[in-house]
């Protein structure tokens, strides 16, 4: 394959990585397991721009991306919108997408990996046509993040402070909104402290991310109007990757969603795979089986495959 990389130097782990060595073991590793592959370091401002001119070009055949999940996210937007495969490099905090891909978290491993591997054809969604890999959600995640921004940090650990003390706030201080949903043929109008929608159904972890990517379905979340100890409880089941015993916790695993939120500050907003967005008032999500071409580990796509035909998804 004719491959490009892509390394977010401001993205995590690569800020206290020596780029140039990165970039040389880089293009060493693919070129040996065969491949036609050319390594670029950029900021973060320059990436997704970067990405995008190469993507377009009817040469290449995919790109590997390398940074936080913010970096993967736009990355696989391009990669999709263009039809060419995409590699995951997890150098960020949280590396949800790099998890449900099962890609090793040390970025060093994660090349070994993706050049021996194979092109395996994932699930993407989209809110408003906008695509994510993760989650689109409003309310608790929201004000968390929002929260988060506006404290000041400078470092993975100072993030994950900032984290923290965003979760506190919002656990003391939970949203109550309305919203109305069509989903799988039913609709309802709810007051709720969150909804939330995944690229395929979260798996029983703390952070939330998806076993697997190929099941064709969304995972469409509403949570109860929460006081601070329902928040606080809900927070304890999501670290016990427990939420599906949570009883304020709604789930359906439909493939599209259509929700409208009646009474819409004109502030409000969403995080779509950790980005804080406005919030628009009426939001059609969809699920796009199959339709994102990754690099993965070899064989196991046939691995996945098997554990959903003995534990068939509910």
């Amino acid at each position: 394959m004719k491959l490009m990389g892509f390394f977010n130097r401001d993205g995590g782990t690569f800020r206290t990585t020596d780029m140039e060595a990165y970039e040389k073991r880089a293009e060493a590793v693919f070129r040996d397991a065969g491949h036609e592959f050319e390594a670029v370091v950029f900021s973060g401002k320059e990436i997704v721009p970067a990405m995008e001119r190469a993507a377009r070009r009817d040469d290449l055949d995919g790109i590997v991306a390398g940074g936080g999940d913010g970096t993967i996210s736009a990355a696989a937007s391009i990669a999709w919108k263009n039809e060419v495969a995409l590699g995951v490099v997890p150098a960020g905090t949280m590396n949800l997408f790099a998890r449900s891909l099962r890609v090793p978290l040390d970025i060093w491993a994660a090349l070994e990996v993706l050049a021996n591997g194979e092109v395996d054809n994932v699930d993407i969604a989209s809110a408003n046509d906008r695509p994510f890999i993760h989650q689109f959600s409003a309310g608790l995640h929201a004000r968390m993040v929002r929260y988060r921004n506006s404290y000041s940090y400078r470092s993975r650990l100072g993030k994950m402070r900032a984290s923290t003390r965003a979760a506190l706030g919002v656990v003391l201080n939970p949203p109550e909104f309305e919203v109305e949903f069509k989903a799988q043929g039913v609709r309802e109008h709810r007051r709720v402290s969150a909804v939330s929608v995944s690229n395929n159904p979260f798996g029983e972890n703390a952070l939330l991310y998806a076993d697997n990517l190929t099941g064709g379905e969304l995972g469409f979340y509403t949570a109860n109007p929460l006081r601070p100890l329902g928040v606080a409880r809900l927070a304890f089941d999501l670290l016990r990757g427990k939420v599906r015993e949570n009883a304020n916790v709604m789930i359906m695993h439909p493939a599209e969603v259509e929700l409208h939120f009646p009474k819409l500050h004109s502030k409000a907003n969403c995080v779509m795979d950790g980005e804080l967005l406005p919030l628009q008032r009426d939001v059609a999500l969809k699920l796009h089986p199959g339709e994102l071409k990754v690099l993965v580990k070899r064989g196991l796509a046939a691995q996945v495959d098997e554990t959903e035909r003995r534990e068939p998804m509910s």
